[in-house]
């Protein structure tokens, strides 16, 4: 079975479906309420987030937990409400592909940082180094144990959960990629980079979910993308902060530059992604593009077990 198949491996009654759905997604339905509804609320977070000047540490400690508490959740609810065993949801192979995850991170970690490189050789003078010894490494630590926890629930739920879910709703493959990806993207309206650059950062956090999806779907499993995210997520903690971007720690350096559509948005979404999928394509010889992307989905005949 392939990756969107895993699904019938359990329960899919709609009672199943909405009550993780509701109680998994809480923090983010929350995040669409205060944004929609209560515009003056997230003007205030936003300010809060801007003029931070308490134990950053901490602060990303309390951002993080909550995420922790979350991906346990999933994990209850898919083997105890669905009936199916949480790797259905990672991926189509009997088991994780840890081999996958790692080289989608150190990938990923490593051209990250052969950007940060270029961007520091043409405009030096627009980063401070902010080399802390003690909250640095207190800060590593943070990132190595919470953000690929963190990571980790967004892609299950996005790219495992609710694509599945959606593809058997629709049987379809190309509905849950839009779909998911736009979700993944308005998760992250609250980010202050919305605030600071407008809506047309949205396209970079839509692009991403894209990204992210279209691996998932090529690989038939979430191992790639689950690396890559940490990667992205752990680069953006540790090696460059601003007074502008979600992540407000201390990092090795201290951007001060402007950010601007063409280097956060355009560049990343429409270069750096498609010539990293056809990367992985080379190293994974992914075939049949047009079937795991577009193709239907079907009920496959098997033997349900209780895992």
């Amino acid at each position: 079975m392939d990756f969107i198949q895993q699904v019938y491996k359990g329960e899919n009654s709609w009672w199943r479906w909405l009550l993780t759905i509701l109680i998994v997604m809480s923090p983010f339905l929350l995040n669409f309420a205060i944004y929609f509804l209560l515009p003056e609320v997230y003007k205030g977070l936003m300010e809060d987030t801007a003029n931070f000047q308490g134990n950053k540490n901490i602060f990303l400690i309390e951002n993080l937990i909550p995420f922790a508490v979350l991906l346990v959740l999933l994990i209850v609810f898919v083997k105890f409400v669905h009936l199916r065993s949480f790797t259905s949801v990672v991926t189509s192979r009997k088991k994780v592909d840890w081999n996958r995850f790692f080289y989608g991170f150190v990938t990923w970690f490593l051209m990250t940082v052969f950007f940060l490189f270029i961007g520091y050789l043409l405009a030096p003078e627009e980063f401070v180094w902010n080399f802390k010894p003690v909250p640095f490494f207190l800060l590593l630590t943070i990132c190595i144990i919470l953000i690929p926890i963190q990571t980790s629930l967004e892609e299950l739920l996005f790219r495992g959960y609710l694509m599945q879910g959606i593809g058997i709703l629709t049987k379809t493959r190309w509905v849950p990629l839009i779909v998911t990806s736009t979700l993944f993207g308005l998760m992250h309206i609250l980010n202050p980079e919305v605030s600071k650059l407008g809506y047309g950062i949205m396209g970079f956090y839509i692009g991403t979910g894209f990204l992210f999806g279209i691996i998932t779907l090529l690989d038939e499993g979430a191992e790639l993308a689950l690396g890559i995210h940490a990667a992205n997520n752990i680069a953006a903690a540790v090696l460059v902060a601003s007074n502008w971007a979600v992540f407000q720690t201390d990092a090795l350096f201290i951007d001060h530059s402007e950010p601007n559509l063409i280097y956060q948005m355009i560049i990343p979404v429409f270069f750096i992604y498609p010539l990293y999928i056809m990367f992985l394509q080379k190293k994974y010889g992914w075939k049949n593009w047009k079937e795991k992307l577009f193709g239907k989905i079907e009920k496959p005949v098997i033997t349900k077990e209780i895992q």
